[in-house]
């Protein structure tokens, strides 16, 4: 798999090129659709993205600060490899900030936050369980995404996405030794429903063992 994917030419606001080209290479190097250590040209990622180079150089920036690709004078711009020996901090920075991400959701979440967290609770628990790994992991990717937003701190957002993304980018490389995700998907069901509730201390006591329990599978296999 490469990130060099040729699509249509589209025309897209000037304002959100940017964002979108950031966006989208995002999550290909984090499902490693981009796979580790592939170099990262800014006139085939332009031409597939249909933006111009100037919102990939902007993006590319931005994901070097999130530690997903990496730069090198003269050589160019890669994706970075994946590093195992950094599950023990990213799990260690999860377990301290994920609980109090979650008990904020919890507690300040407006309504139509809480319903959208239901909702998302209701579609998790009609998924077929025999569906695509990916698939399931783009799923989780959403769940981690609309609770740290729902926490309602931009700053604990940020950084949780970025440890979220390091996670997710490390369970993608092991995924074809992992079991399936779909008992996950579940358990994030019951995550979702009890911030939506306002169990604060049940949304904590759950977000901690789903990342021990991350740790633990990962580290089986590893």
């Amino acid at each position: 798999m490469t990130g060099d994917r040729t699509q249509p030419m589209m025309v897209r606001p000037a304002g959100t090129m940017g964002q979108f080209a950031y966006e989208e290479l995002r999550e290909r190097l984090i499902t490693l659709e981009i796979q580790p250590g592939h170099p990262l040209n800014e006139v085939p990622l332009a031409a597939s993205l249909g933006v111009g180079r100037t919102a990939v150089r902007e993006a590319l920036t931005r994901l070097e600060c999130d530690h997903l690709v990496v730069s090198y004078p003269r050589k160019g711009t890669f994706a970075t490899m994946v590093d195992l020996a950094e599950l023990a901090d990213v799990s260690e920075i999860r377990m301290l900030l994920e609980p109090l991400a979650v008990k904020r959701a919890a507690m300040n979440a407006n309504q139509e936050l809480r319903k959208e967290l239901q909702q998302l609770a209701q579609f998790l628990e009609q998924l077929d369980p025999a569906a695509d790994q990916r698939s399931l992991m783009q799923h989780d990717m959403a769940v981690h995404r609309l609770i740290y937003r729902a926490a309602g701190s931009s700053r604990l957002e940020e950084i949780l996405v970025r440890y979220d993304n390091l996670a997710t980018r490390i369970w993608c490389f092991l995924l074809d030794k992992l079991p399936s995700v779909s008992g996950e998907i579940k358990e994030n069901a019951a995550l979702l429903r009890a911030i939506a509730g306002g169990e604060a201390e049940q949304a904590a006591s759950l977000v901690t063992e789903s990342i021990a329990a991350f740790e633990a599978t990962v580290r089986k296999v590893i």
